[in-house]
């Protein structure tokens, strides 16, 4: 180590959501920070090829779905669909631009010191980056953040050329819309893009072991994707499994499964999970050790078993989230420096992009039954809605999860336009221990998709006047 090497009270690898709140957090607390991105932007996977870009392709997806289900547009044909792609990838590119522009500000407005290169462990306490000239310099850290996100998992037997047979980094790069497409996984990203491309008019097959897709998620909002996929020319083909995938040299992509059975599309998506980002890193260095799944283990602070070096986001492993690991490295940074940290919560939400869109927060009703025994659940269906009639939406459903006496709300689970909006509420009710009763109680904008909150209150309540043993009356308003 020589005497010149500078000093950070904080050092962070990587500029995705968990890097980037840890950086900044660590700044507002007045600490020195030197935040190491590998990119040449800064923003990592989740600004350049994973939540920002997805996202901003689902809503030009579901604006062109959107018009045709109102008869505002006809359907397009195949010229139309070389067009709109074009001005599908412009706007996304726009996006993507906003929001390395605005992360850039950000860390320049806290004074974070960014370095642009490859970082790896010296020793626990030093870093050295390379940079792409070749040129290297170290860095040494009092507190090391990891935050070095992840990568596409690609089998043996799926030969990725990021051309016609696409990894979740690469899929973006299509410069038309196939109009075939196999998606191997049933997972978020697998069923995110299998969705928006089969609102794009691409007829999708998505392909997986597991019995259902989504399988973490309510059993009543995967049927109502399932549903939705395969009214759009979508075709879901659970518990198989890819024996081979070829790719002709010219146009096809063929896909063996382990029945026999051959697919033919124009192109291919290996969605298959992916794995923390640890290559080149030498962690052993540091006294690191991945698991055996190859993350790296860490406590509720995001402490690894060297304690001064923390780490968050994908590298740790399932949620994975942009919203968990932004929250992961706000409380990693704070930890480190001694400030308290909230204890972790129940009601963190998820939100899942697909089309149409879906979010939980709190338990599924098997999982309130195995905790809680008997419990109540109300719902509401988009399509009894004024809003829902009105935007159109057949598939949306909102589920509560009750305790059985009606005041604890243990669980809310929706599908359908602003689904990870709406969740916030029951999320916000949850953390006030709200009872259901509440729902009812005041006053919702009409029309509005809010309104299903009361409606399926109104259900948990009239379960709960006609189980209910004692003599005390329930009034239950009707809402049918």
């Amino acid at each position: 180590m020589s005497s010149s090497t500078p000093r950070f009270d904080l050092v962070v690898i990587g500029s995705g959501p968990g890097g980037q709140k840890a950086a900044v957090q660590g700044a507002k607390l007045g600490k020195t920070v030197l935040l190491v991105e590998r990119d040449t932007a800064v923003g990592g996977e989740c600004v350049h090829r994973g939540t920002i870009p997805s996202k901003s392709l689902r809503e030009s997806a579901v604006s062109c779905l959107r018009a045709r289900q109102l008869g505002l547009v006809g359907d397009r044909d195949d010229g139309a669909r070389t067009i709109e792609t074009a001005s599908l990838m412009k706007r996304q590119e726009f996006v993507t631009a906003a929001h390395e522009t605005y992360i850039s500000r950000q860390l320049e407005r806290n004074a974070i010191t960014v370095w642009r290169g490859h970082a790896r462990f010296v020793s626990p306490w030093e870093l050295e980056v390379a940079s792409v000239d070749g040129s290297t310099r170290r860095a040494l850290g009092s507190v090391i953040v990891v935050a070095t996100g992840s990568r596409p998992r690609t089998p043996p037997n799926v030969p990725i050329d990021h051309e016609s047979v696409l990894d979740s980094d690469s899929i973006l790069s299509m410069i038309y819309v196939p109009g075939s497409l196999v998606v191997l996984g049933s997972g978020v990203i697998a069923c995110e893009y299998a969705s928006i491309f089969a609102a794009l008019g691409t007829k999708v097959t998505l392909i997986d072991r597991a019995p259902r897709p989504l399988a973490f998620m309510e059993p009543e909002l995967t049927a109502r994707f399932v549903a939705w996929f395969e009214r759009h020319g979508g075709r879901y083909v659970p518990g198989r499994q890819v024996k081979t995938v070829e790719w002709d040299g010219v146009a096809t992509v063929t896909t063996v499964l382990d029945d026999g059975e051959k697919l033919e599309s124009d192109k291919l998506l290996c969605a298959l999970g992916r794995l923390a980002n640890l290559r080149g890193l030498d962690v052993e260095a540091a006294g690191l050790k991945a698991t055996d799944r190859g993350y790296l283990k860490v406590d509720e602070h995001c402490r690894t078993d060297v304690p001064h070096i923390y780490a968050v986001g994908d590298v740790i492993g399932p949620p994975a989230l942009a919203a968990t690991s932004m929250e992961q490295g706000r409380r990693a940074a704070r930890h480190a420096f001694g400030l308290s940290t909230d204890a972790v919560t129940a009601t963190t939400p998820i939100g899942i992009y697909t089309i149409p869109e879906m979010a939980s927060v709190g338990l599924g009703e098997a999982q309130a039954k195995e905790k809680h025994g008997a419990v109540l659940v109300g719902s509401a269906k988009y399509e009894e809605l004024a809003r829902g009639q009105i935007n159109g939406d057949r598939d949306g459903l909102l589920k509560l999860v009750a305790s059985a006496d009606g005041k604890q709300i243990l669980g809310a689970h929706v599908i359908g336009e602003s689904a990870s909006e709406l969740v916030h509420v029951a999320q916000m009710a949850m953390v006030a221990n709200l009872p259901v009763e509440t729902f009812v109680e005041q006053i919702f904008n009409f029309p509005t998709l809010a309104e299903a909150y009361r409606v399926a209150a109104f259900e948990i309540l009239a379960k709960l006047a006609s189980t209910r043993a004692d003599s005390t009356p329930v009034v239950v308003p009707s809402t049918k």
